[in-house]
């Protein structure tokens, strides 16, 4: 059998690092590789796993969408993130799923023990991975989600999209910027970064996307950038004695979700875990030839 990640361009990803091992680690004879296809590609490669020799696959950018539209039928959580990450191949049929908002929230809870009920927190970005983390949170309880980008339209869109299924008082939009944020941060308990500013080899490696002043020890600052593993954002917020919370484990655990949805097996993480820190750790010895994978 086989499975994969597809997505393009696609030499960043880390993918088949940690989810060969945990096929391999149960006894699975099956094949988990990166398949770079290009946009106009994607239709026929997704007819492709009608062929019945695939579990399904991985889905990064820019691909999320257009397999949106290309599926039998969406999970819920699907619907509600507008994209798809996880193609699961079953009784001849594809069905999308997104397991973002899932590996988002378990990271959360199982690696820094953080409970989202009643929290007040602030997402930075718009984009996918912003909406899945919002989704995660609002479902989880959170009192509020003020998302704030530098393009606050696209905020105030998200915004207005998520009011279609939660209450619109949860969810506020704010441009990214000092005055804007600092209400909002001082009465936070979490901060979410979903930009790629301080990406390794990204337009803004060696930044931070909110001014640090406006950290402190009463947020639990999240960035869900992986690579590096400590960014500008986290060695700050350590700093001002904030807990912190690196991107890799959503990662892992989104990519566990997925594993777990086409096997019907418990993934296991710690062997994904640890595969995936050696396969970060080789691309910075090695020198990484493009971007972090988007989720």
């Amino acid at each position: 059998m086989k499975a994969g990640v597809i997505g393009y361009p696609l030499k960043h990803s880390i993918s088949p690092q940690f989810q060969q091992p945990a096929f391999d680690a149960l006894g699975l004879d099956v094949t988990y590789r990166a398949c770079e296809i290009a946009p106009p590609d994607v239709p026929q490669f997704i007819a492709g796993l009608r062929a019945g020799d695939w579990l399904g696959c991985n889905v990064t950018i820019p691909h999320k969408k257009a397999v949106y539209d290309l599926m039998d039928s969406l999970t819920e959580e699907a619907r509600l993130i507008g994209a798809v990450n996880t193609v699961i191949y079953t009784g001849g049929a594809l069905t999308g799923h997104n397991t973002d908002a899932t590996g988002f929230l378990r990271a959360l809870v199982d690696e820094a023990g953080f409970d989202v009920a009643g929290k007040r927190t602030v997402v930075l970005g718009a984009g996918g991975a912003a909406r899945a983390a919002a989704v995660a949170l609002l479902r989880a309880g959170a009192a509020a989600v003020a998302l704030a980008n530098r393009t606050v339209e696209r905020a105030e869109a998200l915004a207005k999209d998520l009011a279609v299924h939660f209450e619109r008082e949860r969810v506020a939009a704010l441009p990214l910027e000092t005055d804007a944020l600092r209400g909002p941060l001082a009465g936070a308990t979490l901060l979410v970064n979903s930009t790629s500013v301080g990406m390794a080899h990204g337009p803004a490696p060696d930044a931070a996307p909110v001014p640090t002043s406006l950290l402190g020890p009463h947020l639990l600052v999240y960035d869900l950038v992986y690579n590096p593993a400590r960014t500008a954002l986290l060695a700050a917020a350590e700093a001002a004695g904030a807990q912190t919370l690196e991107g890799l484990p959503m990662l892992i655990y989104q990519g566990a979700a997925s594993f777990e949805r086409w096997t019907g097996r418990l993934a296991p993480i710690h062997i994904m875990m640890q595969h995936g820190r050696r396969a970060l750790y080789q691309s910075k010895v090695q020198g990484p030839e493009s971007k972090v994978e988007e989720r």
